[in-house]
């Protein structure tokens, strides 16, 4: 008899999820983004599922690349954060991997790099987001540069979007200014390109190019906090369930859980669940944070713990020991319950632990 927390992974989901991302821009390439194993869904597991349908795949940097090498996976690997020190671009190119280069430094290495065969090279430019790439002003002549090395089969322009997810922003419309002017000066070599994020993708598609890049929502997580029409068809691949394994009737007065937080307001039953943030459940979760008991929605009751949560199940009919839990999932968005925990459902689905053990559907 195991624990019964456990992380039910829904693979038809992540690939129906990618197929919608390609009909969403049909004269795109969409790249399945898997970094950071997959949103916490299983980067090994995810690519199986995607290699029939996906033609490149997108990770962090070198190491998570190399997790999926070795389970098998053939298709190119695309390093987002490129390589971090110049010793890595061998490797990463006998790899079959494709590099970011995002600042002078990387394209130096690059192009001084001892390597075994050209490889397609990236050039992230920094059109707002201040956070990585080369000024645009400094593209044409970088883009130029490394398309006359030996070292760089090909060039290609890509750029990341800093507030997609706000619809109501224009940084998108400005950042999409900025990066056709950067083409605009290089587009006798033919450049291909890449802006979209899942955002992007769902609701900016003048955004949409050569190649958009899918993340959180090949995983059914809406990048946006309010109602998207296109983010509402996304299908939700991760599951977070446990069991009641304890029920008590509580009096009015009396506390639940640690520092007393919750006192009955009235005659209560209270039920226990084998889920605590020992298994991925924030802590930082209020009191009231939704749960669903056979699909039914009950407030959380007391401080998360370390391995079990409270709720009330006052007045549900026909609850029992045993009775199945759903933190998040098909029937309660993670989103919502990251809003109750003051966070983003990209956290709570990438920082699960290994204690709860994980399934795939």
């Amino acid at each position: 008899m195991s624990r019964p927390a456990k992380i039910f992974i829904d693979l038809a989901a992540v690939e129906a999820n990618y197929k919608y991302a390609q009909l969403l821009a049909p004269n795109s390439n969409a790249i399945a983004v898997v970094k950071a194993d997959a949103y916490g869904h299983g980067a090994v597991e995810v690519a199986k599922k995607l290699a029939s349908s996906a033609e490149l795949f997108a990770v962090s940097c070198l190491e998570e690349a190399l997790v999926l090498r070795k389970a098998g996976i053939e298709q190119s690997i695309l390093l987002l954060e490129g390589c971090f020190s110049q010793d890595e671009i061998p490797l990463a190119v006998t790899q079959n991997c494709q590099l970011v280069v995002h600042t002078q430094q990387q394209i130096d290495e690059l192009l001084n790099a001892d390597i075994s065969q050209p490889v397609s090279v990236w050039l992230k430019v920094d059109t707002g987001m201040h956070r990585l790439g080369i000024q645009p002003d400094e593209a044409a002549l970088a883009s130029l540069t490394l398309k006359a090395s030996k070292n760089v089969k090909a060039v290609l322009l890509m750029s990341h979007f800093s507030s997609a997810d706000n619809l109501a922003s224009d940084g998108v419309s400005k950042q999409l200014d900025v990066f056709e002017n950067c083409v605009s000066t290089i587009e006798e070599i033919g450049i291909q390109k890449s802006m979209a994020n899942s955002a992007g993708i769902l609701a900016w598609p003048n955004s949409h190019k050569n190649w958009n890049r899918p993340g959180i929502m090949l995983y059914g997580l809406s990048p946006f906090s309010e109602y998207q029409p296109q983010a509402s068809q996304l299908q939700a691949a991760m599951s977070f369930e446990s069991e009641i394994i304890a029920m008590r009737d509580v009096s009015a007065g009396e506390s639940v859980g640690y520092g007393d937080t919750w006192v009955a307001n009235r005659p209560s039953v209270v039920a226990t669940v084998a889920v605590g943030y020992g298994d991925g459940y924030p802590r930082t979760a209020k009191l009231g944070t939704p749960v669903l008991v056979n699909k039914q929605r009950v407030p959380l009751a007391g401080r998360v713990s370390m391995d079990m949560i409270s709720i009330d199940v006052t007045g549900l009919q026909n609850v029992n020991i045993g009775d199945k839990v759903e933190l998040w999932g098909k029937n309660l968005g993670a989103n919502e319950v990251a809003f109750w925990a003051g966070t983003i459902g990209y956290e709570l689905v990438t920082r699960m632990p290994t204690r709860a053990k994980r399934l795939f559907i």
